[in-house]
């Protein structure tokens, strides 16, 4: 899989997960998926993806060449803080 082809599957499942993990009682509001990281070593693709609704998720695609398999992670930030000389 070349990378735009695997960029564009990856924003692909971000779209629709999020989609299917929206509250249901509220519209479905209009959003972007971005990719924060990608990589590319010896045949295996990773990226780290986000979208512009701010839910502070986060995904991580891996597209394992070997087994032709793609594995999906989903997070959530929680808090985000910075220790300086302690």
């Amino acid at each position: 899989m070349k990378s735009s082809e695997f960029i564009t599957k990856a924003k692909e499942l971000v779209k629709k997960y999020t989609n299917e993990h929206l509250d249901k009682s509220d519209d479905i509001p209009e959003f972007d998926v971005f990719v924060v990281w990608y990589a590319y070593e010896l045949g295996h693709s990773k990226a780290l993806l986000s979208t512009t609704l701010l839910d502070g998720m986060y995904y991580e695609i891996t597209y394992n060449s070997n087994k032709d398999e793609i594995y999906f992670d989903a997070y959530k930030k929680f808090e985000n803080k910075c220790y300086k000389g302690e």
